[in-house]
């Protein structure tokens, strides 16, 4: 148990950008002013998770400098959590949701809550409130909300020891929405050996505006109920303490409909099948010895021909009882299963309808609503399963620690010797597609470079802040950057060949050093990747010398080639 002022720790939010982050931010501090005696976090981090930076992040004016902005992407929230806490240093990281709102004694308690961890407990969750209107029943989705006051792990306040993000990998970012990824990270942790406890703290959820489809798009978290499966197995509910859910209720119906349709096609297409000729021309004939017998027509024909008519004509189009009468005449098997199958469908249907109008307000808008999307929702979610199923097909379990650190010129951008120009900045080929693959495959990217311009006067750090940048903006998210500003005559230990530039990423990154692959363009980059016990990959250019082709255990001849090497898709000579 940690005394109250030795506490390390940092805030870690994730954003779009929603205004409801001005009034977290403005109660977080009202709630750090307000906790005399107890020690605040190092940092605040808000991660704006925009794909592009848009308008300025709705802050408060109260806020000082222990908050600071950075951009993840637009990846999702389980990389922007990610990108905050490998930013923290602390020993501690809270992450809260941006639409929560925060208690006047929350600080103090989240400090007493986290110095009551016991040193085998990796994390803390703080307690939900969702306000629920008053004179009235919930609506569904306000039903739904006040749903995470009893879930478990999830990070709308969850704490997490820094050490234990860095052995379990973080938030597995395959999970590209706000679902399902706190459950992951807490399974993980928890099969790892850290218990989570429940701390005391509280803070507050309030109902968001949710259009009139939202239930239905919520459907789309069905493909991340495959990956919980397929990484912790068919109990995973239970251990997550989640319900079993409605998904087989909703492929039965979707079955009942599916078949029910398909039954009334095939019916519809042979009842409006053509006369066949033979029948065709005995009409004709009959046709024509009523005319040749008749003539001239007496005044009986008219009858004659309507009472022939109405014995072998289908009956008017669209009549539902005829249609139904030839359909059960020539198919009564098809009849039959269409008829079953929409009984299923219409019963099934009504009752999750009914299961979700019944504790609502039932004012007319609410039951409209339900009625509309309780027919959507079954064939919605058994979609995002299926999306699931091809997607996740082969998901093995987060990788704890998958890092790969770059050379940066001539590997990533191409060479412009002692370059400070942004303007300058060239992607090498296939730069952006290798990177982009390692993302996917949740492995942690980081550039280790060389920048002896800086001890030499050519160029300054802020220079180098501004390529990097540009690179970013090219290449996308870097997790780490770890720059050498000296010249060989300064006889650092961060120079490569030697091992400090990997090895300051690879603790940054949460990592050891032989967790690492470093992919480099000249012998120094694979050099520095031996010295600190990492893998190196060698992605000869026109400077590479012949003998650092030769000295190289691995060789690659482009960056697509290097990142098949680190996914072991081939095998390196």
């Amino acid at each position: 148990m940690a005394a109250l002022s030795s506490l390390s720790y940092s805030v870690v939010v994730p954003t779009i950008g929603r205004p409801s982050l001005r009034t977290l931010l403005r109660t977080l501090l009202n709630s750090l002013a307000a906790a005399a005696g107890a020690d605040g976090p190092r940092a605040i981090i808000v991660v704006d998770d925009r794909p592009e930076p848009g308008a300025p992040l709705p802050l408060p004016p109260e806020v000082d400098e222990r908050v600071e902005v950075l951009r993840s992407g637009g990846r999702g929230p389980a990389a922007a959590r990610n990108a905050g806490w490998r930013a923290a240093t602390t020993e501690w990281v809270v992450f809260l949701d941006d639409d929560v709102v925060i208690a006047q004694g929350w600080a103090a308690e989240l400090a007493a809550d986290l110095a009551a961890v016991p040193a085998g407990a990796g994390g803390s969750q703080g307690r939900l409130t969702v306000p629920l209107p008053a004179g009235r029943r919930p609506t569904d989705w306000e039903r739904n909300t006040a749903g995470l006051e009893r879930a478990s792990w999830i990070t709308a306040d969850m704490a997490y020891r820094r050490a234990v993000l860095a052995e379990c990998g973080g938030f597995d970012e395959r999970y590209g929405r706000a679902y399902r990824e706190d459950a992951d990270l807490a399974l993980r942790a928890m099969d790892a050996g850290h218990r989570l406890v429940r701390g005391t703290r509280r803070v507050t959820h309030p109902v968001r505006p949710a259009g009139f489809w939202a239930s239905v798009r919520a459907q789309a978290g069905n493909a991340d109920d495959v990956l919980m499966k397929r990484v912790h197995g068919r109990d995973w509910r239970a251990r997550a303490g989640e319900g079993r859910g409605r998904f087989r209720r909703h492929l039965l119906t979707t079955t009942a409909g599916t078949t029910a349709l398909a039954a009334l096609a095939l019916l519809t297409t042979r009842t409006a099948r053509p006369t066949p000729l033979t029948e065709r021309a005995g009409i004709a004939a009959s046709l024509g010895l009523r005319a040749r017998t008749h003539t001239p027509a007496p005044a009986g024909t008219a009858a004659s021909l309507g009472r022939w008519a109405r014995t072998h004509a289908p009956g008017p189009a669209g009549t539902a009882a005829s249609f139904g009468r030839r359909a059960w005449g020539r198919s009564p098997g098809l009849a039959g299963i269409a008829a079953a199958a929409g009984l299923v469908w219409v019963g099934m249907t009504a009752e999750f309808a009914a299961a979700r109008i019944r504790p609502g307000p039932r004012s007319p808008g609410e039951i409209a609503r339900m009625l509309v999307t309780s027919v959507a929702i079954p064939p919605a979610a058994v979609r995002h399963r299926v999306r699931g199923l091809i997607r996740h097909r082969k998901a093995a379990p987060w990788p704890r620690r998958r890092v790969v650190l770059f050379d940066r010129d001539d590997t990533l951008i191409h060479d412009v010797p002692y370059n400070g120009d942004p303007a300058h900045v060239e992607p090498m080929p296939g730069a952006a597609d290798a990177l982009e693959r390692l993302r996917r495959h949740g492995v942690r990217i980081g550039v280790v470079s060389n920048q002896s311009g800086v001890g030499k006067g050519y160029i300054t750090a802020r220079d180098v802040l501004r390529v990097n940048a540009r690179v970013e903006e090219l290449l996308g998210r870097i997790d780490v950057w770890e720059i050498c500003p000296h010249d060989h005559a300064a006889g650092c230990s961060c120079r490569k060949p030697r091992p400090g530039l990997v090895e300051r990423a690879a603790e940054r990154l949460g990592a050891h050093p032989s967790d690492c692959v470093v992919i480099g363009d000249i012998g120094r980059d694979v050099e520095a990747a031996a010295a600190a016990g990492a893998r190196g990959i060698l992605v000869p250019t026109a400077r590479t010398r012949l003998e650092e082709i030769a000295r190289a255990r691995e060789v690659a001849p482009d960056l697509r080639s290097a990142v098949d090497l680190v996914l072991g898709e081939e095998h390196g000579r």
